[in-house]
């Protein structure tokens, strides 16, 4: 009886077969499994924590990724993630969002160190990862999109590619109208080719 269905029924499914003879790594294993076995792999983050008064306010966390100019090599955003974290019991007072953007200028930005995935390597990332405490200015938004309190994470599996003098931003900011501490957390995870 031949199967006329497009798609697979959960009753009647399509077997197929591989004929791709590539096998190391294997061929449904995502690019992150290669980069962190050739040391190329790397992470970085940071948190702005803040105990607020009782008229509440913001607390935001931006992290850039920035690719020097003649750097030769591509970055690869494998994952962004993060969250917002509230010691308060009226959470009915709490907003959040998630903004990601292009290039853009962070405000008294500190340096950080990002670290690699392969702990036995002796690579270090080409990229320059600074922190701040406010959002960019200038930058092109991409997406933004409230948050509830907790983590997040998204993969991305390379979907956004910084070529050298390109820069990418993840930006948290949590929000209070009472008092409480209030934290906003920001995480890349890449890789560079």
């Amino acid at each position: 009886m031949p199967n006329n269905n497009v798609f697979n029924p959960l009753n009647q499914p399509v077997y197929t077969s591989s004929t791709n003879s590539y096998t190391s790594p294997g061929i449904v294993a995502p690019p992150e499994n290669n980069a962190g076995s050739t040391g190329n792999l790397y992470n970085a983050g940071s948190t702005n924590s803040t105990t607020l008064g009782l008229l509440g306010g913001s607390v935001t966390a931006t992290l850039q990724l920035a690719n020097p100019a003649g750097s030769g090599k591509t970055l690869y955003v494998s994952r962004l993630s993060g969250g917002i974290t509230v010691s308060l019991s009226l959470l009915s007072s709490f907003s959040g969002t998630m903004t990601l953007s292009a290039n853009g200028t962070l405000s008294s930005p500190s340096t950080l160190t990002a670290i690699n995935s392969n702990f036995s390597s002796s690579n270090t990332s080409i990229a320059v990862v600074r922190f701040s405490t406010s959002a960019p200015s200038g930058a092109a938004t991409l997406i933004a999109m409230p948050l509830q309190v907790g983590p997040f994470q998204s993969n991305e599996s390379g979907r956004y590619v910084i070529s050298p003098g390109q820069a990418i931003n993840l930006s948290v900011t949590g929000s209070l109208s009472v008092a409480g501490l209030l934290a906003s957390t920001t995480y890349f995870t890449w890789w560079e080719n």
